[in-house]
């Protein structure tokens, strides 16, 4: 992502995060994680959260790139690990250590470019990721990645793929309406990104979702939400998408060491 790009992003998040600081919610007001996406999209991020849910543990050490104010980040607390909340804004990490205040020294929050982060080598057991893979530079990003996972470690993101043209043109329509930098309308993750960001790692999961989330709004109106979920599940399962696919989750366990990577 360009310096500018990054400012860009930078201050609406920032601003974002004042204002709902003003709002003085506490986190038993809010939805997070995958309740406050629409039935139709939650598939995806029930995965992300359940390998989660499954795979860490006490005494790891977890590192969230791009936590934002922490819409995702109860779930790795809930296990227990020791998680280092990252972002380029430091007013969201203001909010979102607000939010899990209850959580003491389990937490942790650092101001960081997930481009270039200053953590140690091999400092983690696990990276996770919650639709941030497009705010930095694919090829850093992914080096940075490997470069901070301990031998063992695993890498559980959730995010939008870039194949679909509907899809892509949404998003162009977010950013002529200023809510998305450039930058990440071209570093979408697509395909061949998934594949460079499972390179060394001994076991690899993937799961595609939302194929048909271009529809749902209308459909939820006409069937009722749950109805339409199901109809949306359905398909995904039935034709086994991929490059149609809205989400994609990537579990990518077991990261071998470095001299095994080449």
């Amino acid at each position: 992502m360009t310096d500018s790009d990054k400012d860009l992003e930078r201050a609406r998040y920032d601003a974002r995060a004042r204002a709902e600081l003003l709002r003085n919610a506490t986190t038993a007001q809010l939805k997070l994680g995958s309740q406050q996406m629409p039935q139709y999209l939650r598939a995806a991020y029930e995965m992300y959260e359940a390998r989660i849910t499954e795979l860490l543990r006490p005494g790891q050490r977890v590192l969230e790139l791009g936590s934002g104010a922490g819409m995702h980040t109860l779930v790795l607390l809930q296990t227990g690990a020791d998680v280092v909340a990252s972002d380029i804004s430091s007013e969201s990490l203001v909010l979102l250590k607000a939010k899990f205040d209850g959580f003491g020294g389990q937490l942790q929050t650092q101001v960081a470019d997930m481009e270039k982060t200053p953590f140690p080598s091999a400092s983690f057991d696990a990276v996770v990721s919650a639709g941030s893979l497009s705010y930095g530079e694919p090829a850093l990003v992914d080096a940075e990645v490997g470069r901070l996972l301990r031998p063992g470690g695993m890498l559980i993101c959730v995010d939008s793929l870039n194949h679909h043209p509907i899809y892509r043109f949404n998003r162009w329509l977010h950013h002529v309406r200023g809510d998305r930098s450039v930058s990440t309308l071209r570093r979408m993750p697509n395909l061949t990104r998934i594949q460079s960001l499972s390179q060394g790692f001994a076991q690899v999961e993937l799961g595609f979702f939302g194929a048909l989330s271009y529809l749902m709004p209308l459909m939820t109106r006409i069937t009722g939400e749950n109805t339409a979920r199901a109809l949306s599940d359905r398909f995904d399962r039935l034709v086994g998408v991929r490059r149609a696919a809205f989400k994609f989750v990537l579990v990518a366990r077991d990261r071998r060491p470095a001299a095994d990577n080449t």
